[in-house]
């Protein structure tokens, strides 16, 4: 059969997964009657709560007597680790850009790896029935990206199609008649080339290996594309790392394929499918699976390198092991391995004491994934402030510089402007109006200015500002740039707080905590009105006395307290703080809870 090998790129919410949904229903891939679920491709719990891409899935239909394997990739940044590694498994790409958006920083990063690899671009201009779409000034952006990431004169030369993956269609005009999809079918058998490796089926066998998954009958599951020759389950390969060193040998359990959504099993692996082999123990991403007689691994793409790290460390509150059920330094340890494993864009070192583990990465939003599913697993954590990976170039300290994108509203961008390019060391690149009330701004910030920012944007911007940041480059560092101005109360005492003493409190400042709540020392349960810390007692009751009062008591009335999330409330710490997370609590807390301790550590740092 033939096959086509193709990945669908798109920045964060311009409609990819679902259009992957509709070439599923569309080619034939469900049964009539069978139930599936909206975005099919999003398996993940978290996926589908917050509607991103986390982790690249591969699935494939069948047309016209073709197999097209589609792989769907993450629209966020922060999981650029799984795209980089995927496009060494395609011949083509599928962009797909929001008619109203235009090409927004995500699909840069991306699109920028596929033509460095010689890929072949299609266009898709998705989302051309919403009010606000301009499909031809999306496709001029698009071109002019092209050309400023320096595509050659084939990759310029690229064909594109109108669609809407909600209403299902996809036409080369405008005006046409707006069915389904079989133009965009039509056009990846045309443009997409079939794999070069088919020629090479007589070799011996090699595979690439591109993403690591987990089986509970199976063990550890590889996926890639077969470089070269056959391999049937039973046949003995051996695996190498990146730089030609033996990993391992073993016996091939399995061969799965994709088909629709489902793996299943098949009688052989050719050259230019993709497929999924297990049986293998210690291989894993970047190696390279193969006949034992060959000894040279093939090339694998390099990872950028983590931007931002975090320390995990166990959970010493006095409220500790109340909710979760993971709480030893062991089990968290093995656990962030695990993902280190799978995750080749997660780098984890232990401490000097062996209670923590510095974790990096490549953003806040990877990081607080990465802290929410292990939550839910019943772990419980003590998370650090993110802080910046910095490096020496040429003996001067470098620091990571984001590019932000940012559509505003046009009567907050002056505050917008003011609070990128003044106390957080940001340049301003570019300010454009972007049609319907709306400015773009362009700005390269330090990755350190924004990390707590997004919070403090959609208040400027009353929640309608959109913000998208992507990493741009290294930059000698821009000297220090001014943490969280308001200081925090805290708890002074143990016990259960009381809503006579929150309503005290109220003109202190903002509360994180509600009434008949567990607290204890040295937890913080506010934000101060002021730039200095507080300890204040929300335990105190009401003085009463056996004389009647005259006239009735004043009534308590709270105001309700702000719940934050937990990459707000990791955002949002400084420092000498932490914030303790467990299945069912996001608590925030000093590092060290005593007041006396806490006085020692700022004198030993002054």
């Amino acid at each position: 059969m033939d096959i086509r090998n193709i990945a669908i790129i798109a920045h964060v919410d311009h409609g990819k997964t679902t259009l992957v949904d509709q070439l599923l229903k569309q080619s034939g891939s469900f049964r009539e009657n069978q139930a599936v679920a909206e975005r099919a491709m999003d398996s993940n719990d978290i996926e589908r709560e917050r509607g991103i891409t986390i982790l690249a899935k591969a699935t494939s239909v069948e047309w016209k007597g073709t197999r097209i394997n589609i792989v769907d990739t993450p629209g966020h940044a922060d999981f650029g680790g799984e795209v980089e590694r995927i496009l060494s498994m395609v011949d083509g790409v599928c962009l797909l850009v929001d008619a109203a958006e235009g090409p927004m920083p995500q699909t840069k990063f991306v699109t920028s790896k596929a033509l460095a690899l010689g890929l072949k671009p299609i266009v898709v201009l998705n989302k051309v029935d919403k009010p606000a779409a301009d499909p031809d000034k999306a496709l001029d952006e698009v071109f002019d990206l092209f050309a400023n990431l320096g595509a050659n004169d084939q990759q310029l030369d690229f064909p594109h199609l109108y669609a809407s993956g909600i209403g299902g269609w996809a036409d080369e005009t405008l005006e046409g008649d707006r069915k389904d999809m079989s133009a965009l079918f039509d056009l990846v058998l045309r443009h997409v080339e079939p794999p070069k490796q088919v020629a090479r089926q007589d070799e011996p066998f090699q595979m690439l290996a591109t993403t690591l998954g987990a089986d509970n009958f199976l063990g550890r599951l590889l996926t890639g594309r077969v470089e070269a020759g056959r391999a049937k389950a039973g046949d003995t390969v051996k695996a190498l790392s990146r730089d030609g060193q033996r990993v391992e040998q073993f016996r091939i359990s399995k061969v799965l394929a994709f088909r629709g959504l489902t793996q299943q099993p098949i009688d052989e692996a050719v050259a230019g499918d993709i497929v999924t082999l297990a049986g293998m123990a210690k291989a894993t991403v970047a190696d390279t699976v193969c006949a034992p007689d060959i000894e040279t691994a093939l090339p694998a793409q390099p990872i950028d390198p983590p931007t931002i790290s975090v320390t995990f460390g166990i959970n010493d509150s006095p409220l500790a092991g109340r909710d979760g059920n993971k709480v030893q330094s062991r089990v968290i340890r093995e656990r962030l391995m695990k993902e280190a494993e799978t995750n080749v864009a997660i780098k984890v070192e232990d401490t000097p004491g062996g209670d923590a583990f510095v974790v990096s990465g490549r953003g806040e939003l990877q990081m607080g994934v990465l802290i929410e599913n292990m939550r839910r697993e019943g772990f419980e954590l003590s998370i650090s402030r993110p802080r910046v990976i910095y490096q020496d170039i040429d003996g001067l300290r470098h620091e990571p510089i984001e590019e932000a994108i940012i559509d505003v509203d046009d009567e907050y961008t002056g505050a917008v402007v003011e609070k990128l390019t003044g106390n957080r060391k940001g340049d301003l690149v570019e300010m454009k109006p972007a049609g319907h009330g709306k400015t773009r701004i362009v700005a390269h910030v330090p990755s350190r200015g924004l990390i707590g920012y997004q919070g403090e944007f959609m208040t400027d911007t009353r929640g309608n500002g959109v913000l998208n940041r992507i990493f741009h480059s290294w930059a000698p560092y821009k000297g220090p740039i001014q943490g969280r101005r308001q200081g925090v109360l805290i708890s002074m005492e143990d016990g259960v707080s009381v809503a006579y003493a929150l309503w005290n409190l109220e003109e202190r400042g903002k509360m994180f905590i509600g009434a008949q709540e567990q607290v204890y020392q040295g937890m913080i349960i506010g934000e101060h009105s002021r730039d200095n810390d507080l300890e204040v007692n929300p335990l105190k009751g009401k003085k009463l006395t056996n004389v009647r009062a005259s006239g009735t008591d004043e009534a308590v009335r709270l105001t309700p307290p702000v719940r934050m999330s937990l990459e707000e409330a990791i955002a949002y710490i400084d420092d000498d703080e932490l914030v303790e997370v467990t299945p069912k609590n996001i608590r925030l807390r000093k590092r060290y809870l005593d007041p006396h301790e806490r006085k020692r550590q700022a004198r030993a740092e002054a």
